[in-house]
């Protein structure tokens, strides 16, 4: 697979989706789904965490508990962030598929 970079106007391919202040650096993609009014931003919660903890000071834990609370918590709307919890790779086998946490 090459890899090849666009930017990508958030604003024009994903109109109206919300955006959270200060986590721009945990943005992983942009996902849509039937029946929903337009696209949503897709964060990486661990990035999430990493950002909080790093920026804000806190622990693992007192990331977790502002995150579960005040980040995955959150609605705003048909057009709220979705979150990535994690993120694996699905290896085909011979007798069917396995999957392994992405690192």
């Amino acid at each position: 697979m090459r890899d090849l970079r666009v930017t990508v106007d958030i604003d024009e391919y994903a109109e109206g989706a919300v955006l959270l202040d200060g986590l721009e650096d945990a943005i992983i993609g942009i996902v849509e789904d039937f029946g929903s009014p337009g696209r949503k931003i897709l964060y990486s919660k661990p990035r999430i965490l990493h950002i909080l903890q790093e920026r804000d000071l806190m622990t693992m834990g007192e990331a977790e508990e502002f995150y579960d609370y005040n980040i995955l918590g959150l609605y705003v709307g048909e057009l709220t962030p979705v979150f990535l919890d994690l993120e694996i790779t699905p290896i085909k086998k011979e007798d069917g598929w396995e999957y392994q946490l992405t690192e």
